[in-house]
C-alpha cells in the first residue's frame, strides 16, 4: 500500500478488523467471502476519513473487494451517505444486492434509496398523451407502448430498468419520460402520482441514497442556477468508478445547445399550438421558420463530422449571420408564444424552453470575448461540433477544480473517491489536480491476484508506427496468430470506430478463409448489454469494440482470455478542449503532453487491461500493439502502471501460454532493456 494517511481512530480501527476477519460478521453472513488484507485496510482508511470529515482518494486494485470496503464504514458510520456510481448498472447492483447483503451482515438499519435521472421513470402525462395521438408507425413501439402501459399500473417504482419487455434503447422511452424541460412541474394533473417526485422524497428522507454520477453532477449545476436541491445533504459522499468524474463533471458544467434541441421544440410548438390554441396563429409558418433556421445553421459546415473551437472558424463563415438568424426567429416565436401563454400550461412551457434557448444562444456568443487562456481556473472553451444531421455549440470550462471547490466548501463532510484507477506509478497528482483535491490524503492497494502466473503482456515485434495506413491492417495480421492459439476467446479494442469497422471486416475475411469458426461479434451490431451475453454464452467468440468495452465490462472464467489493444488510447488532437488545456498549460510552462496527455492516456489503457483477469483463477494474455509503447521514452512510465504481468516480444512464447499449465515455466522476456535506464519525457 502507497499512502499518505494518518492512522485509524483505535475504536474504529478495532471494528473494521473485527469485521472483516475470517470469523468475523462478514464470513458468517456472505457466501464465499474471504478476509482480504488489502479489503480491510481500504475500510480502516475509509472509517478514517468518515470519522474526521476529511478526502480520500483511494484506488484499489481489481479483485480487492472495493464495494464493501466503503460500505461497511458508510453504514456503520457515514450518517447520511451518498453513493454515486458511473453506470446504472452498477447503481441497481448496489441497491439491489450490495448494500442489502452488507446491511444483512451488519444487522444495521439504515434505509436506502435509488435514485435515477427523470429519463428513467415512466411519466403519466407523456405515456397518456403518446396514447391519445395515435402517430407511431413502428408495430414494435405499439408493442412496447401497450407494454408499458400495463407496467405503470403494477409498479410501484416507474423505472424502465424493471421492464425487461421494452429494450432499454426502444425510441418509445423518449415519448413517455419527461425532460427538465417538458415536465409540468406541480401543475401537471399526475403530480401527486409522479414517479420522480416519488424517488426524490424517499431520496430526501433516506440514510443511504445510490445516485450515479449524470445526476450527481446535474444536481449541483442546477443548485447553482438557484434550482431546488435534487439530493439531500449528506454526511458522506462517495463516489465509485471515481475515474469517470473529470469528464462528468466537465459536462454538466459548461453548456450545450444544439440544433435537434431547437426541432425538437419546433415539433412541440406546432403540436401544442394547433392543440390548443388553433386560432392563436399560423403554427406550421411560426415553427417552420425557427425549423429553417436550425437547419441552415447546420448546413454551414458541410462536412459529415466537424469539430472546431470558435477562433478556428473564419470570420468571414456564414456560421456568424446563421446563428444571429436563429436567434432572431427564435425571439419572434416567442413573441407569439407569449401572446397564447394563457391557454395552456404547455404552450407556456414551450416558451418558457424557447426564452432558455435563446439566452443559451446569446450566451454563446457572448461569452465569445477574449479569455485568459493562461488562467486555466477561469477559462472557458467555445467550441462548435456538427454531425450529419445536426450542430452542437459548446461552452466548456477549462478546469473544473474550482467549481467542485466551491461544492465542496460547505458543510463539513467525508469526501471518497475510489476506482482501480486513479493514479500513474502511484502518482495522484493527476487526478487530484483535475478535481481541484489538493487537501486530499491519498491511498493505493495493489490487486490481491497472482498477476506473475495469471497473466502475461505480449508487445508484438515489426509493427509500423500508428499513423502508418496499414496500421490496422498490421494489427490483425499479428493478432490472427494470437486468436488462433487462444481459440477466440477475446476482446479485440480499438481506439476508433473506424478501427472497429476495418478489423471486422479483415477478420470475417480471415475467418472464413482459414475456416474459424469463432463468433464474430461487432459494436454497434447489437446493444452493449445483448453483446456481452452472446459473448459469455458462446465461449469462443471475438468481440470487437470502441471505447464503451474499455470499462464496465466484467467477462470471468474461460470464455476470455486474450485481450488485444490496437493503440494507446491517447485523446483524438482535433478535440478544441484539450488543445485549450494544453494550451494553457504550457503557458503555465508545463509540458502539455507529460502533465496530461499521457496521465489520461495511462489511466485508459488501465480501465482496457482491466478487462483481462477478474478473479483469482483467471488466466490470460494482454496484447498492446502499439509500437510506441517500446520505442518512445514514455513507454516505460506506462507499462510501470500497468498490472505487473511477466512480459514478453515473442509470439512463440505468448502462444505456449495458452498451451501451458503454469505461468511460472515460461521465460521472462524483457520488453526492451533500454526502458530500464529512464522515463525521457520525449512525446509522439
Amino acid at each position: 500500500m502507497t499512502e499518505e494517511l494518518a492512522a485509524t481512530p483505535p475504536g474504529h480501527e478495532d471494528d473494521v478488523a473485527k469485521l472483516f476477519c475470517a470469523d468475523g460478521s462478514l464470513s458468517q453472513a456472505v457466501a464465499g467471502f474471504n478476509p482480504r488484507q488489502s479489503q480491510t485496510e481500504m475500510a480502516k482508511a475509509i472509517a478514517h476519513a468518515i470519522d474526521a470529515r476529511e478526502t480520500l482518494v483511494a484506488e484499489a486494485g481489481t479483485g480487492t473487494g472495493k464495494t464493501f470496503a466503503y460500505l461497511v464504514p458508510a453504514l456503520l458510520w457515514g450518517g447520511k451517505v451518498i453513493v454515486s456510481t458511473g453506470t446504472k448498472n452498477l447503481q441497481d447492483q448496489l441497491f439491489l444486492r450490495d448494500i442489502p447483503t452488507v446491511r444483512k451482515a451488519l444487522n444495521v438499519p439504515v434505509s436506502v434509496a435509488l435514485l435515477k435521472g427523470r429519463a428513467n421513470y415512466v411519466c403519466h402525462f407523456h405515456l397518456e398523451r403518446t396514447q391519445q395521438n395515435g402517430r407511431l408507425t413502428s408495430r414494435d413501439d405499439v408493442g412496447y407502448l401497450r407494454e408499458i402501459a400495463r407496467f405503470i399500473k403494477t409498479t410501484s417504482t416507474g423505472d424502465k430498468a424493471e421492464l425487461a419487455k421494452v429494450p432499454e434503447t426502444a425510441l418509445i422511452w423518449n415519448l413517455v419520460t419527461s425532460t427538465r424541460d417538458t415536465c409540468l412541474g406541480a401543475e401537471c394533473q399526475y403530480y401527486q402520482d409522479c414517479f420522480v417526485m416519488k424517488a426524490r422524497k424517499e431520496a430526501q428522507q433516506a440514510d443511504v441514497v445510490v445516485v450515479n454520477h449524470h445526476l450527481f453532477f446535474a444536481d449541483v449545476a442546477l443548485k447553482d442556477t438557484g434550482v431546488a436541491e435534487l439530493l439531500p445533504s449528506a454526511n458522506t459522499v462517495i463516489f465509485d468508478e471515481a475515474h469517470q468524474l473529470p469528464e462528468t463533471a466537465t459536462l454538466f458544467f459548461g453548456e450545450t445547445v444544439s440544433t435537434s434541441m431547437v426541432l425538437e421544440l419546433c415539433r412541440d410548438v406546432q403540436a401544442e399550438g394547433l392543440a390548443h390554441a388553433r386560432d392563436g396563429a399560423d403554427w406550421a409558418k411560426v415553427a417552420g421558420s425557427v425549423d429553417r433556421a436550425a437547419r441552415d445553421l447546420r448546413l454551414t459546415f458541410p462536412q459529415d463530422v466537424v469539430r472546431l473551437a470558435i477562433n478556428q472558424i473564419a470570420a468571414s463563415s456564414p456560421f456568424f449571420p446563421a446563428l444571429e438568424n436563429l436567434k432572431e426567429k427564435l425571439r419572434d416565436m416567442i413573441a407569439v408564444l407569449e401572446k397564447q401563454a394563457e391557454r395552456a400550461e404547455t404552450i407556456e412551457q414551450c416558451r418558457v424552453r424557447a426564452i432558455e434557448m435563446e439566452a443559451l444562444l446569446e450566451r454563446w456568443r457572448a461569452a465569445e470575448a477574449p479569455i485568459d487562456v493562461a488562467s486555466e481556473d477561469q477559462g472557458q472553451v467555445l467550441w462548435v461540433e456538427a454531425f450529419s444531421s445536426s450542430l452542437q455549440l459548446h461552452r466548456t470550462p477549462l478546469s473544473i477544480a474550482p467549481i467542485f471547490n466551491k461544492q465542496r466548501e460547505g458543510a463539513a463532510r467525508a469526501w471518497i473517491f475510489t476506482s482501480a484507477t486513479l493514479a500513474v506509478k502511484n502518482d495522484f497528482q493527476h487526478y487530484t489536480a483535475q478535481m481541484g483535491l489538493n487537501d486530499a490524503l491519498t491511498c493505493s492497494w495493489p490487486s490481491p491476484f497472482d498477476y506473475d502466473k495469471q497473466a502475461l503482456l505480449y508487445v508484438p515485434q515489426n509493427l509500423p508506427q500508428p499513423n502508418s495506413p496499414d496500421y490496422t491492417d498490421a494489427v490483425i495480421d499479428a493478432a490472427l496468430p494470437m486468436i488462433e492459439a487462444s481459440g477466440g476467446r477475446c476482446f479485440f479494442l480499438c481506439t476508433t470506430l473506424r478501427a472497429v469497422n476495418r478489423a471486422a471486416e479483415r477478420l470475417r475475411e480471415e475467418f472464413a478463409a482459414r475456416g474459424l469458426g469463432y463468433p464474430l461479434m461487432v459494436q454497434g451490431e447489437a446493444g452493449r448489454t445483448e453483446l456481452l451475453d452472446r459473448f459469455r454464452a458462446a465461449g469462443n467468440a471475438v468481440l470487437i469494440g470502441s471505447q464503451s468495452f474499455w470499462e464496465g465490462v466484467d467477462v470471468r472464467g474461460d470464455a476470455l482470455s486474450l485481450v488485444i489493444i490496437d493503440k494507446l488510447p491517447f485523446a483524438p488532437p482535433d478535440d478544441p478542449v484539450l488543445a485549450a488545456r494544453i494550451e494553457a498549460m504550457e503557458r503555465r510552462g508545463l509540458n502539455g503532453f507529460m502533465h496530461h496527455q499521457l496521465p489520461e492516456a495511462i489511466i485508459n489503457l488501465k480501465q482496457g487491461a482491466g478487462r483481462l483477469i477478474r478473479d483469482e483463477t483467471d488466466r490470460g494474455v494482454l496484447m498492446i500493439c502499439d509500437p510506441r509503447l517500446i520505442s518512445k521514452p514514455y513507454g516505460r512510465r506506462i507499462w510501470q502502471s500497468l498490472p505487473p504481468f511477466r512480459r514478453t516480444r515473442e509470439l512463440d512464447v505468448a502462444k505456449a501460454f495458452f498451451q501451458s499449465l503454469e505461468l511460472a515455466n515460461l521465460p521472462d522476456i524483457p520488453l526492451h532493456t533500454s526502458m530500464e535506464e529512464g522515463d525521457g519525457e520525449a512525446q509522439d
